[in-house]
């Protein structure tokens, strides 16, 4: 009988090894559930979050410059506009061609096309386009002798940008990023 004890007694200390055992694979299985949870919304909260980039015109020195007086306004102008897309995903940006348009007073005054290429992700694509811009197209009621004889123009630069962003090479969301920006040549 002395036997039959130790062995219930050795019975009962693996019954309470094994309820310790279950403990610790409930606490290692929710630690992985809660570290799993954390990863999938850092993801969804900070790496698939889409943005549109930015589509700007940068500073540019122009090349050549003609102007008229303010009794017979006009300008011919050329420089090299810095055109910039800044892709803040964590995707490239893949975007159609397009133009951008350099209005006067709501008129347009000239134009540059943009290609049909990418900006990779968390990165800027620069692109120099040569632009002409004159103002021919202008009614003669324009602002422009007045704006001419301060020594200032005023432009407009108007464009959209359309393309895709993928992240993570398989989500895939169509973004589109506006350029209306104004500035004045001295």
């Amino acid at each position: 009988m002395l036997f039959y004890r130790k062995d219930q007694e050795s019975h009962q200390l693996t019954d309470e090894e094994r309820r310790k055992k279950r403990m610790k694979w409930t606490i290692g299985i929710t630690a992985f559930l809660i570290f799993q949870v954390a990863v999938v919304l850092f993801f969804v909260l900070v790496i698939m979050k889409f943005k549109s980039p930015k589509f700007r015109v940068g500073e540019f020195d122009i090349q050549s410059l003609n102007a008229g007086t303010q009794a017979s306004p006009s300008f011919d102008m050329t420089f090299v506009a810095p055109i910039r897309i800044k892709n803040t995903n964590w995707g490239p940006f893949k975007y159609d061609a397009t133009t951008v348009n350099f209005v006067y007073g709501g008129v347009q005054v000239g134009e540059v096309a943009i290609p049909k290429s990418k900006a990779n992700f968390k990165s800027t694509k620069k692109i120099d386009a040569n632009v002409t811009l004159n103002s021919m197209n202008l009614l003669s009621g324009s602002t422009l002798g007045s704006e001419l004889s301060l020594g200032v123009i005023t432009l407009n630069s108007q464009g959209e940008l359309k393309g895709k962003v993928t992240v993570m090479f398989m989500f895939k969301k169509n973004k589109t990023s506006q350029m209306n920006c104004t500035m004045a040549i001295d």
